[in-house]
């Protein structure tokens, strides 16, 4: 083992592995990109290295970009990646009351923390979770979707109509382009920018992040503020004992985040938001979830650094790709000579041996290159709002439009600012729509290609034992809350009669 460590530090591994983790948080933080563009752009220079060095700076790269996507979206809510969308949410609230270093610290321990269980989970358990994944169909990747939708009802913030009309609405941007099964485009209004429907990623950073600038612009008194924060100051000590003793939400949301993961097409971004709604709705702190609550800080950045290690599941094992990261990553691997696939373990093991022990020791690098990231964006953070404002309207447009260098996205941004703008304005969610936009898709292919399997039939998609599980599941994401106010709301008016 210690031979390992020390042939995976050699300068030659370490140097690339530690500048590619530096580029994570620099992309990761850049509103609008992506921990798979981070990804993309370090495998032609990979290409000239030994593959060791090659798979460090990918994985060092993919780990570090998903936490710095936390950074902006805690002090500016706008997520740097799109499993950062969660983080918007009381991570946020909390830098607005002045705790955002303490947030963004949990964000990074638990990062760390998430990872580790992941990569893990990854290690001893990889292919009975493998093959758990390869027994969803269609009509349980259906259901899966419709269960991460109903995490809008839990994450309102107590109003699950307004929720849920802001998923619907999400739902319709998502039908917006190509119909999947007869290629007739679909709400273009004849124009090609749209045959490829609205990408979620634009409307995002729109609705986070323009729509807060259009706030500030309403009330000029505000504009006239200092910087957001002057240092990082939150103590190593006082994280670690928050996170301790919240260890079993980390826990369960690492988990959540890696048989999410797991799930080929899942990724991190719907990891992060079924853990968010989960934690929410065992938490017995639920009304104050969206209002700076630590659990809803800690269960979405567990999860979706955990997430990274479950994507890696189905792709060594089966060589099915997890999300878009592993898609790259596949072919990295054969391009190295590396054939992913049950026998991968048996004709390659020295080499995964020291790939595993990569990616836990990129968790603790994680730590100090987080860090040293957080301290470097807290400089952009102590410029004036007025100043800080235009920064954050310029890296908007920016990341927009580098993601399919279209000025068609730079005005996407601006519609979604303003539609979120409004959708605040009558204190209707965002969370949900961003969920809907993201989910539509999924839900669309897998429910109209079941049908096509079935003929009309919608029958199968109850009669699958998985598929029946998360029929229920759903179902009591949705009655629980009712059902409970109702239990309640008898039980007191008996007593009261008593």
């Amino acid at each position: 083992m210690i031979e390992t460590i020390l042939n995976i530090l050699k300068p030659s591994i370490l140097l690339p592995w530690l500048l590619s983790m530096a580029f994570g948080i620099f992309v990761g933080g850049m509103p609008g990109l992506t921990a798979t563009m981070a990804v993309a752009l370090i495998i032609p220079i990979s290409y000239y290295m030994e593959p060791l060095a090659g798979l460090a700076m990918v994985i060092g790269a993919s780990f570090t970009a998903i936490f710095a996507g936390d950074i902006p979206a805690t002090f500016l809510r706008i997520p740097g990646t799109p499993a950062s969308g969660a983080a918007t949410l009381d991570g946020y609230e909390m830098n607005k009351k002045g705790l955002g270093d303490i947030a963004i610290s949990l964000d990074l321990v638990c990062s760390a923390f998430g990872g580790i269980i992941g990569v893990l989970i990854l290690i001893f358990v990889s292919p009975p979770l493998a093959k758990f994944a390869l027994k969803f169909s269609h009509f349980e990747y259906f259901w899966l979707g419709i269960f991460g939708l109903s995490m809008s009802a839990v994450i309102s913030k107590g109003n699950t109509i307004k929720g849920l009309i802001s998923a619907t609405l999400g739902l319709l941007i998502s039908t917006i382009g190509m119909d999947i099964t007869t290629g007739y485009p679909r709400f273009s209004f004849g124009n090609p920018e749209l045959y490829n429907g609205v990408s979620f990623i634009p409307a995002m950073i729109g609705l986070f992040g323009i729509s807060e600038v259009l706030k500030y612009l309403q009330d000029s008194e505000k504009l006239k503020l200092s910087g957001t924060v002057s240092r990082i100051k939150a103590s190593i000590s006082k994280v670690l004992s928050t996170v301790f003793k919240k260890i079993g939400n980390v826990l369960s949301s690492a988990i959540v985040g890696t048989v999410i993961g797991a799930l080929p097409g899942a990724g991190a971004d719907i990891a992060a938001w079924v853990s968010y709604g989960i934690a929410k709705k065992f938490s017995k702190n639920r009304d104050n979830f969206g209002k700076g609550e630590i659990d809803g800080v800690i269960a979405p950045t567990s999860a979706n650094n955990a997430a990274l290690g479950g994507t890696w599941i189905p792709a060594l094992v089966f060589g099915l790709p997890g999300d878009s990261i592993t898609a790259i990553v596949l072919g990295a691997m054969l391009m190295y000579g590396l054939r992913p696939g049950p026998l991968i373990f048996q004709e390659n093991g020295d080499l995964l041996k020291q790939m595993f022990t990569i990616a836990i020791i990129t968790q603790f690098l994680l730590l100090v290159v987080g860090y040293l990231g957080i301290k470097l964006y807290s400089l952009v953070l102590r410029m004036p709002k007025n100043v800080l404002m235009v920064y954050v309207t310029v890296f908007s447009i920016v990341g927009a439009y580098a993601i399919r260098n279209s000025m068609f996205d730079v005005l996407l941004v601006a519609i979604f600012g303003v539609i979120g703008y409004l959708m605040e304005s009558i204190k209707m969610p965002l969370a949900p729509m961003i969920l809907g936009i993201i989910l539509g898709p999924m839900i669309e292919e897998n429910f109209r290609v079941g049908l096509i399997k079935t003929e009309g039939s919608f029958l199968p998609f109850l009669e699958r034992p998985i598929s029946l599980v998360l029929f229920i599941i759903v179902i009591f994401t949705f009655a629980s809350d009712p059902i409970f106010r109702f239990a309640k709301s008898a039980f007191n008016k008996k007593n009261v009669k008593t």
